[in-house]
């Protein structure tokens, strides 16, 4: 819901709200339906709004308390609001409005910036102190919405997407060698703070920022759970574990259904989104909308996966809308998607959500998605591999296991003044891996995966493809207290089964035995795993544009090796490699660097 940005000066000036109106400007797809612009002393926000909650003019935003002296600007939902707003009354707050952006307000005059442990949702919020002239910016525990920064000596901008900040101008776009490291090496994944520019970073997850006057700041992580088998669970067997599962998931797909529009649901006909379309059948949900997408079969690959998800149609009642992507489409759309993308993303699947948002979009503006539950249950295929490793192996098998590449074989196709002279993204790894609170190998792999790669790749990936088209996607299984419980769950329970073992036997309870049996299915979209036709022409075309040369990213031998064999060269964890490469530069290039 919504987009934010603004800016805070620390040098006696005033903002530059032409600067802020770009920003603004840029952010007009993620809130189609209401903007607005504050500016006091130091600091600017502005805001465009998607109306979800509070239909009114009294949830516009940026919002003020003009008794205490507060005014901020909110993107995503607290899904307890209503909760905590009755509990903020019993304290003697008084409400104008019925919206959850007041209710952040009321709870930061309450709680100072221990606001953000009362709040059950997902969000990004800039609140501004008149008295002060503090700034606080906050971000959700799983980084389910995003916010960027771009800091100069005298200045500080921020905005819920990096195209945004590109548009305020002023921004250091040289290249992160570090962020380029992690690019390549982890599958597109770049970890908070950095991002592939040099001048912007971003928040990260479960952080609240304090932001003085003079420009100096201090950071506060406020959630992370252990990965542990802790006390309160011992004694609890198999089917416990099941039910305790299946009743958070429940708790956390009823939370997501708070709106005062309709919400719907992406149905792939997989485990976890089923799950959902069960759960809320199972709450009484009638004609519950719910959308899939298919591709053309090309190079021998189905493109989609509609038998599955007409199956749990059919079982539920749901008001089903198939799209049916022909290959033509795909590479037309392209060029959108990566326009859309905060951060270049490579998994195939982007094209598919942002194409499928663009439909959905015509008829809701909220859905529940099932991203997350592989990375929080232990889904993945080399998750077996990462569990038979000794606690003091962890780092070194994670590596092996999920990395493109090493950091020699990054030294073969990067330019030297493009490479760190260390292995960056390996020491990343080991420093997390060697962090206290996580029990097993694999607790350490679940931990690392669930608040680092799952944040910055495919959360990342559902929240700029969908937001482009005002759509807002909500993640139950993203819900933090289902995160703690699956945290704590032992991981034998997780890897049951081909993995999921738990979740599966909760599905069990609920759905078609088709369902959850099936073989595990990936989002196909078969015209860019099968680089050929316009795709390729596109690749080609980025690769050999005067930016790219003059980039000079890449060694010219590997560049020369991967367009003689484009569908050929893979790396360890099976990417196309001439795909990674250019989607890179087709990134820059989209965005003007």
């Amino acid at each position: 819901m919504c987009g934010l940005s603004g800016e805070m000066r620390f040098d006696g000036g005033q903002p530059d709200l032409a600067a802020v109106e770009r920003m603004s400007d840029r952010l007009a797809a993620r809130g189609p339906d209401g903007e607005g612009i504050w500016s006091q002393g130091a600091v600017a926000l502005a805001h465009r709004r998607l109306k979800i909650i509070d239909l009114s003019e009294l949830g516009a935003q940026p919002m003020t308390d003009t008794r205490q002296g507060i005014t901020g600007v909110f993107n995503g939902c607290v899904y307890n609001y209503k909760e905590l707003r009755e509990e903020l009354r019993a304290l003697g707050h008084r409400f104008v409005s019925t919206s959850d952006t007041e209710v952040i307000l009321k709870a930061y005059q309450e709680w100072g910036t221990a606001c953000v442990d009362h709040f059950y949702g997902m969000f990004a919020f800039a609140l501004v102190e008149h008295r002060t002239g503090r700034l606080v910016l906050g971000r959700d525990r799983l980084g389910i919405k995003p916010l960027y920064l771009a800091q100069t000596p005298g200045r500080l901008r921020f905005a819920s997407s990096l195209p945004a900040l590109l548009a305020g101008g002023d921004v250091d776009t040289s290249l992160d060698p570090a962020a380029l490291h992690q690019y390549f090496s982890w599958h597109a994944t770049v970890a908070a703070p950095r991002t592939v520019l040099t001048g912007v970073r971003k928040l990260p997850p479960a952080t609240v920022r304090v932001v003085e006057p003079d420009g100096s700041h201090h950071d506060h992580r406020y959630w992370q759970p252990s990965y542990t088998r802790r006390p309160e669970y011992a004694g609890m067997g198999p089917s416990e574990w099941r039910d305790a599962v299946l009743e958070a998931l429940r708790t956390a797909v009823r939370r997501r259904m708070v709106a005062d529009v309709p919400v719907g649901v992406l149905l792939s006909g997989g485990l976890d989104s089923s799950l959902i379309v069960a759960l809320l059948a199972d709450e009484g949900q009638r004609d519950l909308a719910t959308f899939s997408v298919g591709f053309e079969a090309e190079g021998g690959q189905e493109g989609d996966e509609f038998a599955y998800s007409d199956l749990v149609a059919r079982e539920f009642a749901t008001d089903h809308h198939r799209l049916m992507v022909p290959s033509q489409r795909v590479s037309a759309a392209l060029d959108g998607a990566v326009a859309a993308m905060s951060e270049p993303m490579i998994s195939h699947d982007v094209v598919a959500f942002h194409l499928l948002a663009e439909q959905v979009a015509k008829e809701v503006k909220v859905v529940q998605s099932g991203q997350g539950a592989d990375e929080v249950f232990a889904g993945y295929h080399w998750y077996p591999r990462l569990a038979s490793a000794a606690r003091e192996e962890a780092s070194d098998r994670y590596a092996e296991t999920y990395f493109d590449r090493s950091h020699a074989d990054l030294a073969g196709m990067l330019q030297p003044h493009m490479l760190p002279s260390d292995d960056v993204s390996g020491r990343f790894v080991r420093e997390h891996m060697a962090e206290p609170g996580a029990e097993t190998a694999l607790d350490a792999a679940l931990r690392l995966d669930t608040h680092v790669m799952l944040i910055d790749d495919p959360v990342k990936r559902v929240d700029n493809m969908t937001m482009d088209w005002g759509l807002e996607a909500r993640v139950p299984f993203l819900d933090h207290e289902l995160v703690e419980l699956a945290a704590a769950c032992p991981p034998d329970l997780k890897l049951a089964d081909g993995g999921k073992g738990v979740l599966k036997e909760a599905g069990r309870k609920l759905l078609p035995h088709e369902v959850v049996d099936r073989p595990k299915g990936y989002f196909p979209v078969p015209a860019i795993t099968h680089m050929a036709g316009p795709v390729l022409e596109r690749v080609r075309a980025a690769l050999h544009a005067p930016e790219a040369r003059r980039r000079g990213l890449f060694k010219e031998s590997y560049l020369a090796e991967l367009l003689a064999a484009p569908d050929e060269h893979r790396t360890r964890r099976g990417a196309n490699a001439l795909w990674q490469a250019a989607l890179l530069e087709i990134w820059l290039q989209t965005h003007g660097i």
